[in-house]
C-alpha cells in the first residue's frame, strides 16, 4: 500500500486507511480525510512540505509527516 505523500500531482487517490492515533488522528478525521474519500493532490511546496490536497469539495494544507500517516490506493 502505498501512503499519500508518495502519490505525485495532479493524481487521485482514495483514502483505505489512516494510521495512529491520539490528537493527530481526531484531527485528520475531522477535517475530512475518512476511509474512502477521493483525494486530488493540486500542489506541493518546492521543498515537497507541505503538500495542498483537494478533499470533500475544499483545499486543505498537510504536512509531509501527517500525509505519510494516510495509506492510499489509486
Amino acid at each position: 500500500m502505498k501512503s499519500l505523500s508518495d502519490v505525485h500531482v495532479g493524481e487521485t487517490a482514495v483514502v483505505v486507511k489512516i494510521l495512529g492515533e491520539g490528537a493527530l488522528r481526531r484531527r485528520l478525521l475531522d477535517m475530512g480525510i475518512t476511509k474512502g474519500v477521493k483525494v486530488l493532490i493540486r500542489k506541493l511546496a518546492p521543498l515537497g512540505d507541505p503538500m495542498q490536497i483537494h478533499v470533500r469539495g475544499y483545499e486543505l494544507s498537510l504536512r509531509q509527516s501527517e500525509a505519510e500517516r494516510i495509506v492510499v490506493e489509486e
